[in-house]
């Protein structure tokens, strides 16, 4: 498939660096520090424009500070985690809520549905910040892309094929905490995507799921791909 000069990187789990044909770059769910499939070595762009936070557990969230603060970016998440991220010392955040769109230079990204949990934990205590949520970027004159977040299955995923038409999906499969490799195929079955980028499995020793799993159970036009963390597609 040809992504019209738009590049995803695999971080490891579920952290996805997006960068445009035109030179947007957008970091989906930083988790870094702490994340034992980072690739160490790996190193960041200049400028990271936007970060985008799917929901509030702390691998998805725990680098998003330091990065906004050392790459000047702004961060979009569901209203209540964006207003979370602001009070932390985040100095450009947007809050948006599922079913919205918004114009990121040259990306158009929709917070779509997800199903799971979201909260962030601190020297406060817990807090609720908003539901879970997932990101369809839709990139002008380059392909669509769709960030599950992390996520059951759901059948209105069939909505988002019918609405967005993703070409690449980046679907978690890990299981436990997420969706796993047989679910992840009816995700697929739902989606019709050309590409499945699989996340959010091996980083702890409960995500059990693997892409090899998923390939074995998606149709055979389906290309799963198998980066390690570090590469792109």
């Amino acid at each position: 498939m040809n992504l019209q000069g738009a590049r995803i990187t695999w971080l490891g789990h579920a952290t996805v660096l997006v960068q445009t044909a035109k030179g947007t770059n957008i970091l989906i769910d930083p988790f870094i520090a702490g994340n034992p499939k980072y690739p160490k070595d790996f190193v960041l762009p200049a400028k990271i424009h936007y970060i985008l936070l799917t929901h509030g557990h702390s691998d998805h969230i725990s680098d998003a500070l330091p990065v906004a603060a050392k790459h000047n970016s702004t961060v979009v998440a569901i209203y209540e985690l964006a207003a979370y991220m602001a009070e932390k010392g985040v100095a450009h955040t947007i809050g948006m809520a599922v079913g919205g769109t918004m114009q990121l230079d040259d990306v158009a990204a929709t917070m779509v549905e997800a199903i799971h949990s979201s909260s962030v934990q601190d020297e406060q205590g817990t807090h609720y910040v908003g539901i879970a949520a997932g990101f369809v970027l839709t990139i002008t004159d380059g392909p669509v892309l769709y960030h599950a977040g992390d996520t059951a299955v759901f059948s209105d995923m069939k909505l988002i094929r019918e609405l967005y038409r993703p070409e690449v999906a980046m679907l978690p499969i890990g299981g436990h905490f997420t969706m796993g490799p047989v679910e992840a195929a009816m995700a697929v079955r739902f989606l019709e995507p050309k590409i499945v980028l699989p996340l959010h499995f091996g980083t702890f020793p409960p995500l059990t799921g693997t892409p090899d799993q998923l390939a074995a159970l998606v149709d055979a036009g389906v290309q799963v791909v198998r980066l390690a963390p570090g590469e792109s597609i």
